[in-house]
């Protein structure tokens, strides 16, 4: 099992390729995304999944020098919780 960074998303895959947890991030406008929506199958929730999909997300877009809007409320709240990523919001 791993974390699979793309384009628009964050995705954590078994070992047969099915997604079991996934952030995604289409762009809004020009360096900016909008963090719309994340996923933990119910076999991994509780376990900081959501929470390590953040921290991907939050790699891919400080990597690609790109911000972000989150509207997916547990991307809002993570947000909140880690104020050392505030740089990373539009």
């Amino acid at each position: 099992m791993s974390f699979e960074t793309r384009d628009n998303a964050v995705v954590y895959l078994d070992e047969n390729g099915s997604t079991l947890a996934e952030a995604t991030f289409p762009e809004e406008s020009a360096g900016i995304v909008n963090i719309d929506h994340t996923f933990v199958d119910p076999s991994l929730r509780g376990q900081g999944m959501a929470g390590q999909l953040m921290r991907h997300v939050a790699d891919a877009l400080r990597t690609t020098g790109r911000r972000a809007h989150p509207t997916c409320s547990y991307a809002v709240t993570w947000f909140e919780k880690h104020s050392e990523e505030g740089d990373l919001l539009a």
